[in-house]
Formats: structure tokens, sequence, C-alpha cells
């Protein structure tokens, strides 16, 4: 796994890259394909691409952008690892975890493993797959000792 880490924020506290290592690499286990970019972005970056990727206002906690290789790409350059790039906006990170009373890391490490779970192409928009995506958010969280996100008493 390599991960690739763009600051692009004004928000102090953010979590190291040992950090966001940990959870990328919890998030992909030992899938051949785990490489991720992480671009830590402010509120304007953040609704731009919201805007023009999935046409809604405002800025969004975490967008996943999976990894498609172009077609007609030489197949030794199609055996890459890479599954995609995370933008999360840091400031809607921040406020989320206060409303709710979250840690803040907790909250990181919860976004982040929610969009590598979207690179790796779990999504919940059904509630089948979502059932499937929260048990699994919350089993891989369990495992760094964070509480179940989903759980209202937090």
């Amino acid at each position: 796994m390599a991960l690739e880490i763009q600051f692009a924020s004004d928000v102090v506290e953010l979590p190291s890259d040992d950090l966001l290592v940990s959870w990328v690499a919890l998030a992909t286990g030992d899938k051949k394909r785990s490489d991720v970019l992480i671009r830590i972005v402010d509120e304007d970056e953040s609704a731009e691409l919201n805007q023009s990727y999935r046409q809604k206002a405002g800025p969004t906690n975490v967008l996943s952008f999976t990894f498609d290789v172009p077609e007609g790409l030489p197949e030794e350059a199609a055996e890459n690892d890479f599954l995609g790039d995370l933008v999360i906006c840091a400031p809607v990170v921040l406020n989320e975890a206060i409303e709710q009373t979250k840690p803040i890391f907790d909250h990181w490490a919860h976004m982040v493993i929610h969009g590598c779970l979207h690179l790796q192409g779990y999504d919940h928009i059904e509630p089948d797959q979502a059932r499937v995506m929260e048990r699994l958010e919350t089993d891989l969280l369990a495992r760094i000792n964070i509480p179940n996100p989903y759980d209202i008493s937090y």
C-alpha cells in the first residue's frame, strides 16, 4: 500500500500521516490494489467538487473517486495498485465531530475508512448496501477501539 497525502486546508488539528496510513491500511486490508491519494481540503474546494461530480450544493465530509484504467492503456500500465482518491473536507469533519460529540480523530478514522470502502465498491444507496457497509465500518473501527459511529449514544 502507498498513500499520498495532500494538504490544502487551513485547519490546524489534522491527523498525522501515520494515523492516515494506519486507517487506510485497516480499510484496505491485504488487497493488492490499495494505493490511495488523500487530499485534505477546505469548504470551497469540497463544495466545488461536490457540485461538479455529484450535483449537490455545499461541502461534504468525504468524496471518493475510484481509479478506472483508461481504455487502450498498455496492459503493464494497468497493473498498478491505485484504488483512487479521497477528498476530505477538514472543516466539515471537525464540525461534524463537534456536533456529534465525538473525538475528532475517531471521526477522522471513520471518514477515511468510509471513503476507502467506497473506493473498493461499497455503497450505501440501498438499505441492504448500507447495512453491509455500516457493519464493515463498525467492525473495522472496533479493531482500533472506536465505538460504533452510527450509535446515537456514542
